[in-house]
């Protein structure tokens, strides 16, 4: 894993340094077209991450009423897909505020109802019919798996996350520790060099 601090400068910074250059980005799913600003300073910012793109076209969208938490937003895409449903409501988490700051944008006209929040901000009572991530690898394998001990039990009896993760960034070594976690992890789908893995809670 990547030591953060030997890198001047990442998308998980809560205020990136980098000047703020925004561009639009589009991409097609279920024949619906979609345009989003980002900027630099964000996660995957000139394009729609490959991972990202992978976990929309391999997971079949809820068709029912939820919560569901998109987490490490970035700039929206997953939380944009998510929210074309009038009777979802999302929670979009991230630290980047800059990326916050484009989710709002980038949600403003759509049917469901977003919340885009750090993590301090989410109501701690608060569970998750479905949490959707592109989980950042490159925190470090200590920071990522806090970070999933933090957000997965949040899930609802019943309740399921989808997580993408490149394969050469190590899919398999974390379905393996999420299994010793006590989960039950399925490798749902694989394209482009990336695995979807599903999580759900393992029979007790």
């Amino acid at each position: 894993m990547v030591d953060v601090s030997e890198q001047p400068e990442h998308y998980f910074s809560e205020q990136p340094a980098v000047g703020d250059r925004e561009r639009t980005i589009g991409f097609e799913l279920d024949g619906v077209e979609y345009e989003l600003t980002t900027s630099t300073g964000v996660f995957s910012g000139n394009r729609l991450d490959p991972g990202t793109s992978v976990l929309l076209h391999k997971v079949v969208l809820p068709d029912t009423a939820g919560v569901f938490l998109d987490l490490g937003c970035g700039y929206g895409p997953i939380t944009k897909v998510l929210a074309q449903r009038d009777d979802a409501e999302i929670w979009a988490v991230d630290v980047n505020r800059r990326a916050l700051e484009l989710t709002r944008r980038n949600t403003a006209n759509v049917p469901g109802t977003v919340h885009v929040a750090v993590p301090e901000e989410v109501p701690a009572d608060l569970r998750f019919d479905e949490i959707w991530s592109n989980p950042p690898i490159k925190v470090g394998k200590e920071a990522l798996h806090e970070l999933l001990d933090t957000w997965l039990p949040r899930l609802k009896d019943g309740g399921v996350a989808w997580l993408v993760v490149s394969k050469h960034l190590g899919a398999d070594s974390l379905a393996r520790w999420l299994d010793e976690r006590g989960w039950a992890v399925d490798k749902h789908a694989s394209a482009k060099g990336y695995r979807v893995l599903r999580v759900e809670r393992g029979e007790s």
